[in-house]
């Protein structure tokens, strides 16, 4: 009998039985007390995890959950559309996709700076603190680098944020739900997630927490026409967003996020750190190396793997990633120039203990499979032992 299929792409990623029996429920009106009730639902079960990721008990945050008919990216936008002009200045950190998405939104809405380095090193610390100074605005940076498995010094950037009196967005896409995220401590003034990653709610919406400082200082006159701030946060008032409403995916989103409260935050980051430690384990006794660089105080990602592809691999990287798909098992390759470079394995959502030796039993029979010599029983083993810690 084949496997059931095993989604490990970092989004979106697998979906519970209950979730997807969420969306089936007969369509309601977006204006209808059923949907505020969903979205009310939703909103509170969002408070909680925004609020809640900080692994100390403590609570954070001072601000509003929203939800929003799109992905992430409309976050994105909305954020650096309202709290900026055309003549701000955007200090944008990049060091990946995602932070490039950052500073391609930046330049369009107002003045970039960008403090670059190669896709997976660690950002200089010191060239950042040049960047930003008391002419700058805001400043956005990528928590979770998707496309590298990089977790950035969110707490390092947010104290020079704040010590210029910049606005501070941070993209916890890939973060917010699987790992720590201090609010307050960071200094983060507005913070973007998206439903199908961590979360484990299905794509097409997502959500952004923002602060009382980041409301007062939104503007949305210059802001796209569906992504206006202030709008949204009215409409939040009676559980409405502005425009008609993705009801299904509301409904999904709600129960994702009551299945995280049932979990338990604490919980929920110590597993996600606890299978990220037991794929780099298990992938390092297969003999791969880990693709980023990482230099204190950035660290490796908890929710998402980046590996690089052994030399061998790369002349024919198809022969592996087709060997990984023939077992019934997707996992993502890397993007742009790291296309046929690297593989990433995401572990966000609620991953079983079999769902992670599976992943990495998968990687080892593939690697077997394209002629490179790797025991997949000692990459087994040492997952597991990670998992069993």
């Amino acid at each position: 009998m084949t496997d059931e299929f095993l989604l490990l792409n970092p989004g979106p990623v697998p979906l519970t039985d209950d979730v997807r029996r969420a969306m089936d429920a007969p369509l309601v009106s977006h204006r209808s007390a059923a949907f505020e009730a969903t979205y009310e639902r939703a909103q509170r079960g969002l408070d909680y995890v925004f609020s809640q990721s900080t692994l100390d008990g403590r609570t954070t945050g001072d601000g509003t959950s929203l939800i929003l008919n799109g992905t992430a990216t409309m976050g994105m936008e909305m954020a650096v559309a309202n709290l900026t002009e055309n003549d701000s200045e955007i200090v944008a950190l990049v060091n990946g996709k995602f932070g490039r998405r950052f500073k391609r939104i930046a330049e369009r809405h107002a003045r970039a700076t960008p403090v670059e380095v190669e896709w997976g090193e660690s950002f200089d610390l010191d060239a950042v603190e040049r960047a930003i100074t008391g002419d700058t605005d805001l400043v956005t940076m990528v928590h979770n680098e998707t496309s590298t498995g990089l977790l950035n010094p969110v707490a390092a950037v947010g104290e020079l944020a704040v010590e210029h009196d910049a606005l501070f967005v941070v993209d916890g896409v890939t973060s917010i739900g699987g790992d720590a995220f201090h609010i307050d401590d960071w200094h983060v003034d507005l913070a973007i997630t998206d439903a199908q990653k961590a979360l484990a709610a299905p794509p097409g919406v997502s959500a952004i927490y923002v602060t009382d400082r980041a409301a007062e200082a939104a503007d949305g006159e210059s802001a796209p026409f569906y992504a206006d701030l202030d709008w949204h946060l009215r409409k939040a008032e009676s559980n409405q967003t502005p425009f008609t409403s993705a009801v299904p995916l509301f409904r999904a989103l709600a129960v994702a996020v009551e299945n995280i409260r049932e979990e338990g935050m604490d919980a929920r980051i110590r597993r996600h750190h606890r299978q990220s430690r037991a794929f780099r384990a298990g992938f390092a006794a297969l003999g791969l190396d880990s693709f980023p660089t990482v230099e204190e105080p950035t660290q490796l990602s908890n929710t998402l793997t980046a590996i690089e592809l052994p030399e061998p691999v790369k002349a024919a990287p198809e022969e592996f990633f087709d060997a990984v798909g023939e077992r019934n098992v997707s996992i993502s390759g890397g993007q742009a120039h790291l296309g046929g470079e690297i593989f990433r394995v995401s572990n966000m959502g609620n991953l079983t203990t079999q769902q992670v030796l599976r992943g990495v039993r998968t990687v080892g029979e593939a690697l077997n499979e394209a002629g490179i010599d790797c025991s997949v029983t000692d990459g087994v083993d040492a997952a597991r032992q990670q998992l069993e810690e």
